[in-house]
């Protein structure tokens, strides 16, 4: 799977999941001003600590 983000391309499955993991998509998430679950998110870097 790729994931595009407001037409832009943001990377497949293995760039996605080191981004969730660093916080990155996080930011792209709120820089370009789509929501999310910040909560589930942190859940995520919890799990994955």
């Amino acid at each position: 799977p790729q994931l595009y983000v407001k037409g832009e391309f943001v990377g497949g499955c293995d760039i996605i999941t080191e981004m969730t993991l660093s916080g990155e998509l996080d930011q792209l998430f709120s820089d370009k001003g789509v929501a999310f679950d910040k909560d589930a998110a942190e859940k995520i870097r919890e799990h994955n600590a």
